[in-house]
């Protein structure tokens, strides 16, 4: 059975989602450091709902006939939670130990991940 190479990187990019997904309920500090200030009251729904939009995401993506919807979706999560990265940038890891090559990289690789879903609408 042969694979194209846009159906072979489709597992790796849901199960980085599904993985995503699931760090928002492992690790729930770490994204509560980094929701920007005038967001700091809603941090614990934000994170619950970013959590289960990536997960849900990342299921969709695997399922056919739901894997448009699940692109645009996560296109969607991807630009509603970039001033999270900026936040991060501006605030030098918001008190986190991150390198700030590595916060300056986030932000061209989230151009990245849009167009590797976008692949998929």
């Amino acid at each position: 059975m042969d694979f194209t190479i846009k159906e072979i990187l489709l597992i790796p990019m849901a199960l980085f989602y599904i993985y995503a997904g699931y760090s928002h309920f492992t690790k729930a500090w770490f994204f509560h450091k980094i929701t920007p200030p005038i967001l700091q009251k809603w941090k614990k729904p934000i994170n619950t709902i970013v959590g289960v939009a990536e997960i849900a995401g990342g299921i969709g993506l695997l399922i056919p006939a739901t894997r448009s919807a699940a692109a645009i979706g996560i296109i969607l999560l991807l630009i509603a939670v970039f001033p999270a990265n900026v936040y991060m940038l501006q605030t030098k890891g918001a008190g986190m130990k991150i390198k700030m090559w590595f916060l300056w990289l986030r932000l061209p690789i989230q151009v990245l991940l849009l167009a590797w879903a976008w692949w998929y609408v």
